[in-house]
């Protein structure tokens, strides 16, 4: 499994930082966690065109997690729509067809695939719910941000696991998700002492690292604020193993 930070910023623009997205690559998938501006010119740095993509599953609705969604549906269609030959599967939590639909009602037949092309699920997000795919399983679990807000955590064939925050507070759905993560990509929005409300810190993230029994911890969803201060440091204050602040593209090849 290789596991790239497409974008580590957040909705503030940045020459460094794109809005939110992860690509996870196994064997036989190309999964996107999180869509937000810039999102499809950092996956062809990757190599990754828009058409190799298999799955995308959305955190929550908000812009700088899904702004690009529109933009990549459109391309889809134009100036090829015969490009894309494999089903695109996307997911989101509690209200992701109704979300779909007002976009559908701005845009139109533009971000409209045909059947063979797009599988729009629903998950329930209250509940929570399990995936299981081509080559790899995914559990969603509910999480303290937005009424929709999900938490993903993807196990590949061999046993690897890479969980993903999104947006949250500290809550039990973080916790469960990231359980033995071999990979834990945990927002950090803010530094330790200006925590927001529906936002981690770097020593929150450590702590749902530790509680969580993680086995590596990168803080992604970074405010400017964050740079200005070691926040890899203030995560090891809670959480003992290795720790990484997000860049955009960086990598991790995990077993």
């Amino acid at each position: 499994m290789k596991v790239t930070l497409l974008g580590s910023g957040t909705c503030v623009p940045r020459l460094a930082r794109s809005a939110c997205a992860v690509l996870v690559e196994t064997k036989a998938s190309k999964i996107l966690l999180d869509l937000g501006p810039g999102t499809m010119r950092r996956l062809l740095h990757c190599g990754v065109t828009i058409f190799d993509l298999t799955h995308i599953f959305l955190s929550h609705f908000h812009p700088d997690h899904t702004a690009e969604l529109v933009p990549l549906l459109f391309a889809t269609k134009y100036p090829d729509r015969n490009a894309r030959t494999r089903l695109l599967r996307i997911l989101g939590g509690s209200g992701f067809k109704r979300f779909y639909q007002a976009l559908q009602g701005a845009y139109g037949d533009w971000i409209v695939l045909p059947g063979e092309q797009m599988a729009l699920t629903e998950i329930d997000t209250l509940a929570g719910e399990s995936f299981h795919f081509e080559d790899f399983t995914v559990k969603a679990r509910p999480v303290d941000h937005r009424p929709e807000s999900l938490a993903y955590r993807i196990e590949d064939a061999a046993g690897t696991v890479v969980a993903y925050s999104g947006d949250t507070d500290p809550c039990e759905g973080l916790v469960a998700a990231a359980r033995l993560a071999d990979l834990f990509i945990c927002e950090s929005a803010m530094p330790d002492g200006r925590k927001v409300p529906g936002h981690m810190t770097p020593g929150l993230a450590g702590q749902a690292a530790t509680q969580a029994q993680a086995r590596r911890l990168v803080l992604t969803h970074l405010y400017p604020p964050c740079d200005e201060v070691d926040i890899v440091k203030q995560a090891q204050g809670t959480y003992k193993g290795p720790v990484f602040a997000a860049e955009d593209l960086i990598s991790f090849q995990l077993p």
